[in-house]
């Protein structure tokens, strides 16, 4: 599997550059998809590599300009896009270019090949399993050898690095490293525009210096404004306190965080105030031992100042709650006298004992809100505090980090510099650092820089001559495609013209005769139509086979033959319905928005499992591609018998397999005779021989084992055979595990079929409540039409459909269950239902129902009606009526097993039945 880490250049203007994607080659259509990771689910996009072109640069040895990106490589898409990708290392690089070079190629010429049989599918997917699997045509060789040769012979040998390949995904994405040659001046505006943005305001009289390269650097970060700041610097109390580990490790002091008094002594110790206070001073010196003792005693008298300060707010909050209190008592006092005053006079002493304490009550709960009014602003206070100080430790974080890149760049640079100058006055050998040795010297450099440039021209002329030859085979290629295309054209235009001849003399003649009966050449036209339509195609030449117009294969895709042999007017009617089979497959090729979404679904899986979703139900819905089929019926069964799996042992299949071969089995001898009988119209099943018989006969005995009370039945041959023609054995044989244990209920295949049984009559309800006129048309005519839907519901519609359809049932039925069965009898009927409503008796409208399934062609309408038409559909119901009438058949059954007993008691007790004889036996 062909993915990795790859650079994409993106953006526009000064936000353009590189960033690290996922990059994954689908072989199904030639695209390269790319994701933010290896686990997103959808792909950002995607390059179209089979009609792409690629190259690269070749950088000078030792060049170092910015820009120069020596492992980066262009894709050149039709309309003038380029896409420029860079890789981890040349090396990598150069594996892609060949990687997806080969991928082209490959691609162009399957594609090429399959386009020469117009029976199959051109769609050059990769089938692992089933047998439709063995149909479709493998890797196609190239058809210009030569050409093959060159592209060898130019091949260029590479292996990749762990960054590309299934392994790379858990690898962390490669970080754009930015090669240390940005100038020192774009390091110190990065590192200034930080400091600025921390502190807000302006003080021109307040410098620092920060060191950043062999020049000194000034950065001049922004004061706050002190004269109003007390608010401020009161809730910034805590950055004050933590600036500590700022200044010590990116600068020597923060003079924002001194208090207006301590300037002054500050600058009379640093030098002359003149120049301290001009607004443009220079850069200031400090000297290592004074500047820390001069610091350490600053920061000791700020910090008494600000606990002094504190302890005041603490008094003057404390007397502010002392004045408090006294108001309070000063308004209770007053209260108790007015009261005393008015209501004194005339009122009980209890009533007034019982008032004065509802008052004390009152003042309590008074003074316990407040308590509480203030703590609830205490506390969102300290919550504010908090806040700002996180986002305060949050910058001061981000600023460290900028400034700790600066120093590993400047380090870098310097220790880069510092080698540099040591190799060069190192004289070669110990010899003395001599004119002539130093000229030697850069020759010998240039010689080995040139000779890198050398080699590096030549793999890139063998890549870009590799490129030209693919590219001018490619294009031979399509240009033979499309006169092979024309020549197709013209031979079905000119057998369009002929037919639409005979048809209007066929129309015309119909109209007005002008001939008698026995000259109408009416019938000449007729019988002559018939005769070309019913003849073998005669033997072509090779060079005819390119432009053949196959309109009717003798086998469709999954193998089943589209025209009988043996009836004219049955034959007929087949190549009639494969003719308007074909013209509808035809129709839905030029509608591709399904097998595009089904393609970015299934690149959007590429790094992730597939889950259950109502986006995947939809898809499935809509039918599963052919070339997707195999893949996606085996994670349908997987999902559901996954803990059946689980509990068994490792081989289990095998093992089974290998008990059925080695004892006999009293299933066995209704299987081999089931074997033949099955498909006898697919050529997979046809003979003896057939590859699907002996995979047939596995699965069924294997399953025999398994499950000894059902054993065999006659209809799960036909749902194993659906199932081997997109699995392998194993995968089959838990389908029918699927579909028998899973899917269906009990007694389902048992012998007394009680569960299909059950069903029929759930059908019936369906019917009646779906589908009321037509259930009413069938009880007027006493059709029981149960006796058709039987075997549609045992085997899933094998043989009652179309094959195209009954892959699309099958594809929802593996999904969602049995309740799929249920949707697409009911679409059937109300496909036809007008059609049937017409028939006004009981043999015409039974006569019909044996054959109406197989004139519905439109898989699309079809599963409109299913899907849509018949909403709602739930699934409880369903259970619930299969409940019900599973006690009534049960009751039935067990009346008809009370009758046939007493009918044997009686025959065994009466001796006149019991000597009763056949005509048959008298004669033998």
């Amino acid at each position: 599997k062909l993915c990795g880490y790859l650079q994409k250049l993106s953006g526009k203007g000064p936000l353009r550059g590189f960033r690290s994607r996922w990059f994954v080659f689908d072989p199904r259509r030639c695209y390269l998809y790319y994701f933010k990771g290896p686990q997103e689910p959808l792909p950002l996009g995607h390059l179209d590599i089979a009609s792409a072109c690629f190259s690269y640069h070749q950088p000078e040895a030792g060049a170092a300009a910015a820009g120069d990106e020596p492992s980066a490589f262009e894709v050149h898409s039709p309309g003038g896009a380029v896409t420029v990708l860079k890789a981890a290392t040349r090396q990598d690089m150069t594996y892609w270019l060949q990687e997806l070079q080969q991928k082209r190629w490959e691609y162009c010429n399957n594609l090429d090949a399959a386009k020469r049989d117009s029976r199959t599918s051109p769609t050059p997917s990769d089938f692992s399993k089933g047998l439709v699997a063995k149909d479709n045509p493998g890797n196609f060789l190239s058809q210009n050898a030569s050409a093959e040769r060159a592209r060898n012979i130019l091949a260029v040998e590479t292996s990749p690095t762990d960054l590309v390949g299934e392994q790379a995904a858990s690898q962390p994405a490669p970080v754009q490293g930015s090669a240390i040659n940005f100038s020192l001046k774009q390091w110190s505006t990065e590192i200034k525009n930080s400091m600025s943005s921390l502190r807000k305001g302006s003080n021109e009289n307040r410098k620092s210096v920060f060191y950043t390269t062999e020049e000194w650097e000034l950065l001049d970060p922004t004061p706050k404004d002190l004269e109003d700041s007390m608010a401020l610097e009161e809730k910034r109390k805590h950055l004050a306190e933590g600036n500590k580990g700022l200044t010590s490790s990116a600068f020597p002091f923060d003079f924002g965080r001194i208090p207006h008094k301590a300037r002054r002594p500050l600058k009379d110790m640093i030098g002359s105030s003149k120049n301290r206070n001009s607004s443009d001073s220079s850069p200031t010196e400090w000297c290592p031992g004074s500047g820390n003792r001069l610091v350490s005693e600053l920061q000791l008298k700020y910090q008494s100042q600000q606990e002094e300060l504190e302890k005041l707010k603490k008094d003057l909050l404390s007397q502010k709650e002392l004045v408090r209190l006294l108001q309070q008592t000063v308004r209770s006092s007053q209260y108790d006298k007015y009261f005393a005053s008015r209501l004194c006079e005339g009122v009980p002493k209890d009533t007034l004992e019982l008032l004065h304490q509802k008052d004390d009550q009152i003042l309590g709960l008074n003074n316990q809100l407040e308590k509480l009014n203030l703590e609830k602003d205490s506390l969102q206070q300290e919550v504010k505090n908090l806040k700002c100080k996180v986002g305060e430790l949050n910058e001061r974080l981000g600023m460290l980090m900028e400034t700790i890149q600066a120093k590993d760049e400047v380090i870098m640079k310097l220790s880069r510099q510092l080698s540099e100058c040591e190799d060069s006055t190192s004289p070669p050998g110990g010899a003395t650092n001599s004119p002539a040795a130093t000229c030697a010297n850069k020759e010998l450099q240039e010689l080995d820089r040139l000779k890198d440039n050398l080699q590096g021209y030549k793999t890139q002329n063998k890549f870009l001559n590799k490129e030209i030859l693919e590219l001018s085979a490619l294009r031979r290629n399509a240009e033979a495609r499309e006169r092979e295309w024309q020549a197709k054209y013209t031979s079905l235009e000119a057998k369009l013209c002929q037919i639409e001849s005979k048809y209007l003399i066929l129309l015309q003649e119909m109209k007005t005769p002008v001939c008698s009966e026995d000259q109408n050449p009416a019938r000449e036209v007729i019988t002559q139509l018939l005769e070309d339509a019913l003849k073998a195609e005669p033997s072509e030449q090779p060079e005819q086979a390119f432009f053949k117009p196959h309109l009717v294969s003798e086998y469709d895709i999954y193998g089943f033959q589209t025209v009988p042999e043996d009836d004219d007017e049955e034959k007929l009617v087949a190549k009639s319905r494969a003719l308007d089979l074909r013209s509808l497959s035809l129709t839905e090729n030029r509608e591709i928005s399904t097998g595009v979404k089904w393609e970015n679904y299934l690149a959007s899986t590429m790094n992730r499992e597939m889950m259950r979703c109502v986006e995947l139900k939809n898809l499935i819905r809509s039918g599963i591609p052919h070339e997707h089929r195999s893949k996606m019926w085996k994670w349908c069964v997987n999902l559901h018998v996954k803990k059946f799996k689980d509990s068994t042992v490792p081989g289990y299949f095998q093992t089974l397999l290998q008990k059925a071969l080695e004892k006999p089995n009293p299933a066995s001898k209704q299987i081999e005779l089931d074997l033949l009988r099955t498909l006898p119209n697919n050529k997979h099943y046809s003979s003896p021989t057939s590859e699907g018989i002996q995979k047939l006969r596995n699965v069924l005995l294997a399953f025999s084992w398994r499950n000894p009370d059902i054993g065999y039945c006659q209809g799960l041959n036909r749902l194993v055979a659906i199932a081997l023609l997109y699995l392998e054995q194993e995968d089959a044989f838990w389908c029918l595990v699927t579909i028998v244990e899973v899917f269906m209920p009990r007694d389902y295949y048992t012998k007394t079929l009680l569960g299909s049984q059950v069903d029929q009559r759930v059908f019936k309800d369906l019917m009646s409540e779906k589908l009321p006129r037509l259930h009413a048309h069938f009880e007027q005519y006493k059709v029981d039409y149960t006796l058709i839907t039987f075997n549609w519901f045992l085997v899933v519609f094998v043989d009652s459909v179309v094959s195209d359809i009954l892959f699309k049932i099958w594809d929802s039925f593996l999904y969602e269950g049995p309740k799929v069965i249920f949707r697409f009898a009911l679409a059937l009927f109300k496909y036809k239902e007008e059609e049937i409503l017409k028939l006004q008796d009981s043999m015409s409208i039974f006569k019909y129902l044996r054959y109406f399934t197989r004139t519905i062609l439109d898989a699309r309408k079809l599963t409109a009606i299913a899907f849509g038409d018949l909403n709602p559909f739930p699934l409880r119901q369903i259970r619930n009526r299969r409940a019900c009438h599973l006690e009534k058949v049960r009751l039935e059954l067990t009346e008809l097993e009370a009758i046939r007993e007493d009918f044997l008691r009686e025959r065994e007790t009466c001796a006149e039945k019991r000597d009763l004889i056949s005509d048959d036996e008298e004669d033998s």
